[in-house]
């Protein structure tokens, strides 16, 4: 049998069928239109303006490395006008993160852009290896996913940028949308009448599929790969033979998170664009007026000045909860109402550095949404 040509240049051998569409192409056409739909998405929404600083969140990953290798290159390409820095979480996680910050220098110089390193025992006292000691594998990643959120803003406030842009892709944002669905439902030749109850968080789910991001108290972030399967991420960095490190967390094997990637995988298998499908599902989600009533206002935390929809921030609780060795604090209502019930917090307690944005930096509510691609 002839080998079959590139669907698209119709003048190359194909070597690779999409994941997303399933057209059998080249490597180059491959290349091409990864970029050029990156590229769209970034021009749609008008994510960026000249002479914008911005962060990359580089975890050494395959997501966060492809990100940073194509923002480099689109950069470049058309003339953006960016100047772009790597900004890395060091979590401390022996023998994880500290083997994904080396892919991440060696990410700087093969890239030669400007990398900055901010830790939680820096940041908060605490590494994740103590936190997993104190608490378990069973609620850690609360911990962690809570720290790393307001340690991004932090350090994006150290390097004075005006965005951050993370790696988040299709397949993440589509989970999201699982996770935070009180039902959801499939309907197909395959799969019929599928239902998923989860953890029905409207406020979240509201927030997930919007590309770009911003309160009145954070720095504006975004998902250039909100439309970029996960399996063609992984295709674009093995075909370009970047260097990335593919080691799952040795804390995250039990997440909540591992429910919704496993069924996701079985509505792809049997339909690709059922990933696509479901994004375009959380978009066209309509909260009502009476819900919204219903959600907290968002002010700012008294302790730290970050963002919260409490008097403390859920950064703060959880570090409080550790420091006076009562860790279920910032996870369960029952936690939260022992600890107020133990009194003032004690004198001399670590507490988180106050946050405060650059002078400069607006004080909006962005919330920019796509309409999802039709494949």
């Amino acid at each position: 049998m002839a080998p079959k040509q590139c669907t698209l240049c119709n003048a190359a051998r194909a070597i690779l069928k999409r994941p997303k569409t399933g057209q059998q192409i080249c490597l180059a056409c491959f290349f091409t239109v990864f970029e050029t739909e990156v590229h769209n998405t970034i021009m749609q929404a008008q994510l960026f303006k000249p002479g914008d600083r911005v962060a990359i969140g580089a975890s050494g990953g395959k997501d966060s490395t492809v990100l940073a290798y194509v923002m480099k290159t689109l950069n470049e390409r058309y003339s953006y006008g960016l100047e772009l820095f790597l900004l890395s979480i060091d979590e401390g996680i022996t023998g994880y993160r500290d083997d994904s910050l080396e892919t991440v220098k060696r990410n700087q110089q093969q890239y030669n852009l400007p990398l900055s390193i901010l830790s939680y025992g820096e940041l908060y006292g605490w590494t994740m290896d103590a936190i997993v000691a104190q608490v378990g594998r069973k609620n850690n990643c609360t911990f962690c996913g809570v720290f790393r959120r307001q340690a991004l803003d932090r350090g994006a406030v150290q390097l004075a940028v005006d965005h951050i842009v993370t790696g988040h892709n299709a397949d993440d944002i589509a989970e999201t949308v699982l996770m935070n669905s009180r039902s959801y439902f499939c309907s197909q030749r395959r799969i019929d009448s599928v239902r998923i109850v989860m953890r029905g968080d409207i406020a979240r789910l509201g927030r997930c599929t919007a590309i770009c991001t911003q309160g009145e108290d954070t720095i504006r972030r975004s998902k250039p790969f909100k439309y970029a399967y996960e399996k063609e991420i992984v295709m674009y960095a093995y075909f370009k033979k970047l260097d990335y490190f593919s080691t799952e967390c040795i804390y995250s094997p039990d997440a909540y998170r591992g429910h919704a990637r496993v069924f996701l995988k079985d509505l792809e298998a049997a339909r690709p664009s059922a990933i696509i499908d479901i994004i375009h599902s959380g978009e066209a989600f309509e909260v009502s007026d009476e819900v919204k009533k219903g959600q907290k206002t968002q002010q700012t935390c008294k302790r730290c000045g970050y963002m919260s929809s409490n008097d403390l921030c859920k950064a703060c609780t959880l570090l409080e909860g550790l420091e006076r060795g009562m860790v279920s604090s910032g996870i369960t209502d029952r936690g939260r109402k022992k600890l107020e019930a133990e009194g003032p917090t004690p004198e001399g307690l670590r507490t988180i550095p106050f946050f405060k944005l650059p002078s400069g930096t607006p004080a909006v509510n962005v919330q920019v949404e796509l309409e999802a691609p039709t494949l």
